[in-house]
């Protein structure tokens, strides 16, 4: 499903801003997989394509649905969808609980990733 759509918005907002920020899942170019209860978005996730060659995977499952497995079926469908484009998944877990879904789907650790923002310099234009 393409990624406006109001439902997965709404699992957006149920999630707060640092949960959402996370996942990664806002703004995603792929389709977002999701599964709903009811009419309700309850999981999504996607993926964003870096260099041509990596799909950054996003995930994200509604708090009250968490530890039911939702993640597991949402990412193996992003998954598929990546290495049908040839693409290589990879999946940055901080925090635990996703650092067990990609151990689930057969992801292994290979190193670490920092990452440092710079403050903004103001630029001197005068010599």
């Amino acid at each position: 499903m393409p990624i406006g759509d109001g439902g997965l918005a709404a699992l957006l907002g149920l999630s707060g801003e640092e949960e959402t920020s996370e996942s990664g899942l806002e703004g995603i170019p792929s389709p977002a997989f999701w599964l709903c209860r009811g009419e309700e978005v309850v999981a999504a996730a996607g993926f964003r394509s870096w260099r041509r060659s990596v799909a950054r995977l996003s995930v994200l499952v509604a708090p009250p649905c968490r530890g039911n497995r939702l993640a597991r079926v949402v990412a193996s469908a992003a998954v598929a969808h990546a290495l049908d484009a040839g693409l290589l998944p990879q999946w940055r877990a901080r925090p635990y609980p996703s650092q067990r879904v990609a151990v689930a789907l057969g992801f292994q650790e290979l190193g670490a990733q920092l990452s440092v923002r710079l403050a903004d310099v103001p630029v001197d234009r005068g010599c």
